[in-house]
C-alpha cells in the first residue's frame, strides 16, 4: 500500500475567487454528529466502554459503564429531539452527520431527519475507528452503512465522514463504491477542493474541531457564553476579511452535548446572529458540494486536480 501524498500548500496565494449563492460570503453549516446508539458499550458486545461524553474519567474497562451509557441514552431520548425542534423553529437545514446503527435504534429520529429535509452523511455503520479495519472490511462496512440508510430512511447518504480520520483506504473506497458527492474526512482548510483518486476529482469539504462542543466534553469550555462568542467571533473575522474567497464555516455539535438545553441556548443565539447577516449563507454540506463543483469545476494540473474559474454570482 502506497502512502497518500501530502499537501502543505493547497490553494496557497491563488485561491478562487466568487461569492456563494445570493451574493454571500460566508457559507455556514451546523453539522450534527448523529452517534448516540452506536458507541462502543459492553451491552453492543464491544468488551470496553466508551468516551467523549460528560463524564470526565474513565473506569476500569473491565466493568461495563453505566454512567456514561446513560449520557449517550440522553443524546438519543433528549437532546437531538431538542435540537431537532430548534432547528424547524428557526427554519434550518443541517447536515447529520448520523452512524446508520444510530438511526436503525432510533426510527423516530430518522423519520423527523427526512420530514424537516436535513441531508445526510454518513458517520459509518458504527461509529468506528476506521483505521484499525482491514480494507475488505472496510469496503463491506461502507456497503453495510449504505444499505442500511437506504432501508432506514429511504435514501442514500450523499457525502461521508468518519469517526475522526479515514484509515488509508476510505477515500479510494468511497470512490469505488460510487455514489458519494464528498467527504469531509480532512481539517485543512477552509473551502473545498479536489483530490485525485482512480483518475477521478473527488471533492473534498472539509470539516473542523474548531467551533465543536467536543470543547466541553474536554474541559477547555465551560460557559455555554464561551462557546457562543467563540463561534460568533469567527463568524465575524471570515466576513471581516473580506478578500473575495467565498469561505465556509463548519460548526459541529452532538445531542449529548449541545442537546442540553443551556448550550442549545448558546447555538440557537449564534444561529440567529448568522441569520440576521444578509452575507452569510446557512447550508448543508451537499448545497456547498453541488454549488462548488458548478462554479468551481475541476481542472487537471500536472499533480492532480484543482479548482476550476469562478463561473458567476
Amino acid at each position: 500500500m502506497s502512502l497518500p501524498d501530502r499537501d502543505y500548500v493547497g490553494y496557497g496565494r491563488h485561491q478562487p475567487l466568487g461569492t456563494w449563492p445570493g451574493g454571500a460570503r460566508v457559507a455556514l453549516n451546523i453539522a450534527v454528529n448523529i452517534e448516540e446508539g452506536s458507541e462502543r458499550s459492553w451491552w453492543a458486545g464491544d468488551r470496553q466502554n466508551e468516551g467523549l461524553s460528560e463524564v470526565p474519567r474513565a473506569i476500569d474497562p473491565r466493568y461495563r459503564d453505566l454512567g456514561v451509557e446513560s449520557v449517550y441514552e440522553y443524546g438519543s431520548r433528549a437532546g437531538v429531539h431538542r435540537l431537532l425542534r430548534m432547528f424547524d423553529r428557526l427554519g434550518v437545514r443541517m447536515t447529520a452527520f448520523a452512524a446508520a446503527v444510530a438511526l436503525e435504534r432510533t426510527p423516530e429520529v430518522a423519520q423527523w431527519l427526512n420530514e424537516s429535509d436535513h441531508e445526510l452523511c454518513s458517520h459509518g455503520y458504527r461509529w468506528a475507528e476506521a483505521w484499525h479495519l482491514k480494507e475488505a472490511d472496510e469496503r463491506a462496512l461502507i456497503a453495510k452503512a449504505v444499505e442500511t440508510f437506504e432501508r432506514v430512511m429511504g435514501r442514500r447518504p450523499v457525502g461521508w465522514y468518519s469517526r475522526w480520520m479515514p484509515s488509508l483506504n476510505t477515500r479510494r473506497l468511497l470512490v469505488e463504491e460510487g455514489g458519494f458527492t464528498y467527504d469531509s474526512d480532512a481539517y485543512n482548510d477552509d473551502i473545498p477542493y479536489y483530490v485525485k483518486v482512480n483518475e477521478s476529482a473527488h471533492l473534498v469539504v472539509p470539516y473542523t474541531m474548531a467551533y465543536n462542543d467536543t470543547h466541553f466534553a474536554y474541559g477547555q469550555m465551560t460557559s455555554p457564553s464561551d462557546f457562543e462568542e467563540y463561534c460568533t467571533k469567527a463568524l465575524d473575522y471570515l466576513l471581516a476579511e473580506d478578500d473575495g474567497v467565498p469561505r465556509m464555516m463548519s460548526v459541529g455539535v452532538h445531542p449529548r452535548l449541545a442537546g442540553q438545553a443551556a448550550r442549545a441556548s448558546a447555538l440557537e443565539s449564534f444561529i440567529a446572529t448568522a441569520q440576521g447577516r444578509a452575507d452569510v449563507w446557512i447550508a448543508t454540506r451537499e448545497q456547498i458540494a453541488q454549488w462548488w463543483r458548478e462554479q468551481f469545476p475541476p481542472i487537471v494540473t500536472a499533480t492532480g486536480f484543482t479548482s476550476g474559474e469562478f463561473q458567476g454570482g
